[in-house]
């Protein structure tokens, strides 16, 4: 179809054709007033008189229509560029009332936001959440690219879970049960054994923990890493990298969506500061609060502990009881972990680790964590042959794009969030 976008008319002069939604329609005794939108930004239709084929009065707010007129130059308009329309065509007319009003003044609910999700989304400052979260993992996806990371595509559909434990949905696969899979975790580290050296994968994951929280999703789009010949120093130096890399994609494109949504995000130019978890119990303890080496931290033990740092930091050598099976051990000590959690204040970004190489020790592993070794005998038997030092880490893009954005729901920047209540849409 014949077009032009709104953001292009500045530069522009004589007759364009403009597409888009009728956001808001002003009429007076010989004249009215057409707000237009379109995905890039929004400019006044002026309508002198009567126009053939159409009746003005009769389109309603949200109606999708095509405009043929003349750009006015030196425009007053305080709603963006100007023109004088010659020809208006209703392509959808729409129902009223709207079952959400996305451009009044007065915000709705979550539920009612979500519930007409694609009226929530044409409201410039949410789409602003989604062009930002797609710049964010472009620039994720460039570093790695840079890193020579293979982009790779795994199983969702598994037979057995990928961490151990019960926190997995369950479904029919024909004549037997499977289940979603957690994460990519044994797929990523058995490419490692088949010699591709680093790889990462950007997919659905499907965790059934009964949270009902503002942080939390049952699915959640995962960004993956495993890197070969490498330990856990190697993969939090990667995982900075990856970061900063999407802060600075996001910080060079997304400007006016950025100022949109009152945004300022530092750009992070010195290295994430670490802290143990041992280091962690210390800082609690002078705060009076007494925490056993073998539970994770609460939210308001990480509050504790977040307010010590300005944004990004990373906790180190967690417990080997609080890790997953494949969580390689500390050399010196085998009660700890050559792990981490990527942190900003108070909230966790992704974990991460060195993992285990040697199908002796994985065994005993599997042992400690009361898991059967049948269940993962695909996963077991490319350890048997070769397989290299390797490290990774698992980010929730959903989570990021929240922290960085200061959003209050996790559900904000997810298009179609999925939680204990929430199928549809």
């Amino acid at each position: 179809m014949e077009r032009t976008l709104i953001s292009e008319i500045g530069s522009l002069e004589g007759i364009v054709t403009v597409l888009g939604w009728a956001q808001e329609i002003r009429i007076l005794k010989n004249i009215a007033f057409l707000i237009v939108r379109d995905v890039t930004g929004q400019c006044q239709v002026t309508i002198k008189g009567k126009i053939d084929g159409v009746d003005i009065p009769s389109i309603t707010r949200e109606s999708v229509i095509q405009v043929k007129g003349k750009i006015v130059k030196n425009s007053q308009s305080k709603s963006g560029p100007e023109i004088l329309a010659t020809e208006i065509t209703v392509l959808n007319n729409s129902l009223s009332p709207l079952p959400l009003a996305p451009f009044d003044p007065v915000n709705a609910d979550i539920e009612t936001r979500l519930n007409n999700r694609f009226l929530d989304l044409r409201k410039r400052e949410h789409l602003a959440i989604f062009r930002i979260k797609s710049s964010l993992m472009f620039g994720i996806r460039e570093f790695l690219h840079s890193q020579h990371f293979i982009e790779v595509q795994t199983p969702k559909i598994v037979s057995s879970a990928t961490e151990g434990g019960a926190d997995l949905f369950q479904v029919q696969y024909f004549d037997q049960k499977v289940y979603l899979n957690q994460s990519p975790q044994l797929y990523k580290e058995i490419l490692i054994s088949s010699g591709f050296d680093r790889v990462f994968e950007v997919g659905p994951a499907f965790r059934a923990e009964k949270h009902n929280t503002v942080i939390h999703l049952n699915e959640f789009t995962s960004v993956d890493i495993e890197m070969g010949f490498s330990n856990h120093e190697d993969a939090m130096a990667m995982l900075e990298g990856a970061v900063k890399s999407a802060i600075a994609t996001m910080q060079k494109d997304n400007p006016q969506d950025l100022s949109v949504l009152n945004v300022k995000i530092e750009k992070y130019e010195r290295q994430f500061p670490r802290i143990t978890f041992n280091e962690c119990l210390t800082l609690l303890e002078k705060e009076g609060v007494m925490h056993s080496a073998n539970v994770d931290f609460s939210p308001e033990d990480l509050r504790i502990i977040g307010s010590n740092f300005d944004g990004f930091y990373f906790i180190t050598k967690w417990p080997s009881s609080l890790r997953p099976f494949y969580t390689m051990p500390d050399e010196t000590d085998p009660g700890i972990t050559n792990s981490f959690d990527l942190q900003f204040k108070d909230k966790e970004v992704t974990s991460g680790a060195q993992r285990v190489h040697d199908p002796e020790l994985l065994r005993k592993r599997f042992a400690a964590k009361e898991l059967n070794p049948v269940d993962f005998d695909f996963y077991l038997k490319a350890f048997e042959f070769g397989m290299p030092p390797h490290a990774g880490w698992g980010l929730g893009l959903e989570r990021l794009t929240m922290i960085l954005l200061g959003l209050k729901n996790i559900r904000e920047c997810t298009i179609f969030p999925r939680d204990r209540t929430r199928l549809k849409p």
